[in-house]
Parts: C-alpha cells; structure tokens; sequence
C-alpha cells in the first residue's frame, strides 16, 4: 500500500470514528430529555432538538444516498421544511435519527482508499471525496454540539456528563 493509499485509509477510519462519536454524544443527550424537550428553543431564532434532528436527517439521506454518482443536493429534500415544527412524536424522531446515520454509515463504510480523490457534486459544485466527507464531519459535529448544548440546558442538575464529570480531571491525567 501506499503512502498515499496509508494516509488516505486512516482518514477514512478516523472519519468514521467521528461519525460515530458525534452520534453517540447525541444518542446520550437525547435519552437524558424529556418528550417536551423536543419542541422547545431558547429564542425565536434558535432550533429546537426536533429541527436539529429533520435538517440532520434531511441532510444525510441527500448527501449520502448514492454518494458517488449522484449530486449530494437530491431533488427529492425539502429543506426549508426540515425547519419548520411539525411535533414529531419521540419514536418518530429518533427513527428518523436512526435512518439518516444509517445511510451514511452504510456509503462511507463502502469507500476505499482509493475513492478518497474522486469527484463527487453538492448542489453542482465539485468537491473530492476527502472534502465533502470533511465537509459533513464539520456541519455534523456543529449540529450535534447544539444538541448537546440544549440537552444540557433542559436537563439542568439532572444533567449526566458525556465526558470528564467538572473537577475529576486529575483522576483522568496519567501523570
């Protein structure tokens, strides 16, 4: 393999390592809500945890249904809908949480090293591989950090941490 070939599979791995994190923070942010939580925002402007889910499912199946043959923009999305509240019950959201993750995993789980300088389209601009998978790491990781911040917000003090509880870091430092 090479060095090329190397750099181009542990970006594909860490990708996908990504990927996963980000929905594991957001899987757990979302079982510590309550079905009220979903509607909720912190101003007229803000999102609620119900859009933030429809623009993040809306956005996967576009971006990665038939990923390297078709504009990642489909036809088909609606998103100024994926805006709008529609009160979603609990089960639908996360089902369809749980079809947008898995059509991404599915497409990127399918790329080989060598796809990674390929030329795919979103809304008719090209981008390599490499790009619009960084591109989505970055629009993702932005979402799912909302997430958690209104999940934060509505648990308050029954809030349980994701990472390092405040002030038992020493307890995680090798030193």
């Amino acid at each position: 393999m090479t060095v090329n070939a190397q750099v181009a599979e542990v970006f594909l791995q860490e990708s996908i390592r990504a990927f996963e994190s980000m929905k594991k923070l957001a899987d757990r942010t979302l079982a510590q809500i309550q079905d009220e939580h979903f509607y909720q925002t912190l101003d007229p402007e803000s999102n609620s945890m119900e859009v933030l889910i429809k623009h993040m499912h809306g956005n996967m199946l576009s971006r990665w249904t038939d990923f390297l043959t078709t504009d990642g923009e489909k036809e088909t999305r609606d998103r100024d809908g994926e805006f709008e509240g529609s009160r979603l019950g609990r089960e639908e959201l996360v089902a369809l949480w749980e079809e947008g993750w898995s059509v991404l995993f599915h497409a990127i789980n399918s790329l080989t090293p060598e796809d990674m300088l390929r030329t795919i389209y979103i809304r008719g601009e090209g981008h390599t591989v490499l790009q619009a998978i960084q591109r989505q790491v970055s629009h993702y990781g932005y979402h799912v950090g909302q997430m958690v911040f209104l999940g934060k917000h509505f648990a308050s003090a029954d809030w349980q941490t994701l990472s390092i509880a405040r002030g038992q870091s020493k307890a995680f430092n090798p030193n």
